[in-house]
C-alpha cells in the first residue's frame, strides 16, 4: 500500500518529477566520466543521489547497466525499501548500502566504483580491516580537510552477499568511524559519499587518487 501511495506522490508532484530527472542526467554523466577513467568497467559500479527525505526517495543506477554508456532514463526511482517507484530496471543488491549511507551520514550522493587500485589494496589490507593515507596534498580534497598533515583511516568490509549482514557491519563501521569519507569492500571497491553530488564526487576523485599514489609506493 505505501508503494502504491508513493508512486501516486511522485506521478503527481511535478517539481518533484523535474529534480529526478535533472539528477538522473548529472548521474549518467557521472557514471560516464567514471568509466573512461577506468573506475567502472564492464556494468560494475553504482550511483545513487537523493530526491526526496520525506519521504525517502533515492535516484540509482539500475543494475547490469554499462556506465560508459550510462543514459539517464536508466536511472530508476526507489524507495526507503528499495521498491522501484519509476523505471524498468531493477536495482542492484548493493542498493541496501547505499540506503544505509544516507540514512547514517545524511548524505546527499553515494558513488560505488571499481578501480584497479581499490580492489588491489582492498585485499592486500582485508586483514587490517582498513589503511590509513596520510601526507598528501590530495587529502585537503576532502570535506573538512585542511592540512596535508591529516590522517584518513578507510574502512574495509570484507565483501559478501548477505547484504542484511553487511549493512549492518557498516552501520557499526560509520558510527566507530565517523569522519571517514569512504569505505571499501575486500575485492571489489570503494564507496564515497557526500552532501552533494558534486561533493561525491569529489571524494571519490580524492580518494582513487590517494588509492594509487598508495598502490604504486607499495609495488615492488
Amino acid at each position: 500500500m505505501e508503494e502504491y501511495w508513493l508512486e501516486f506522490y511522485f506521478n503527481l508532484n511535478e517539481a518533484l518529477k523535474r529534480d529526478f530527472e535533472s539528477i538522473s542526467v548529472e548521474l549518467s554523466r557521472i557514471g560516464a566520466g567514471f568509466y573512461s577513467r577506468g573506475w567502472a568497467m564492464g556494468t560494475s559500479g553504482n550511483l545513487s543521489a537523493l530526491v526526496s527525505e520525506d519521504p525517502l526517495l533515492l535516484a540509482i543506477t539500475g543494475s547490469g547497466l554499462d556506465k560508459g554508456n550510462l543514459q539517464y532514463d536508466q536511472i530508476i526511482l526507489i524507495d526507503r525499501e528499495a521498491n522501484v517507484l519509476h523505471g524498468k530496471y531493477e536495482p542492484s543488491a548493493e542498493t541496501a548500502l547505499h540506503i544505509t549511507l544516507v540514512n547514517e551520514t545524511a548524505c546527499r550522493a553515494v558513488f560505488h566504483t571499481h578501480s584497479l587500485w581499490s580492489t588491489v589494496l582492498s585485499k592486500i589490507h582485508e586483514k587490517n580491516g582498513g589503511l590509513w593515507i596520510e601526507g598528501f596534498e590530495m587529502l585537503k580534497a576532502l570535506d573538512g580537510v585542511k592540512t596535508h598533515e591529516h590522517r584518513e583511516w578507510i574502512p574495509i568490509l570484507r565483501n559478501s552477499q548477505d547484504m542484511g549482514a553487511l549493512s549492518q557491519e557498516l552501520k557499526e563501521i560509520l558510527r566507530d568511524h565517523p569522519g571517514t569519507h569512504g569505505f571499501m569492500l575486500s575485492g571489489h571497491g570503494l564507496y564515497a559519499w557526500g552532501k552533494s553530488l558534486q561533493e561525491a564526487k569529489r571524494h571519490v576523485e580524492g580518494l582513487e587518487f590517494l588509492l594509487e599514489v598508495r598502490g604504486r609506493m607499495e609495488s615492488p
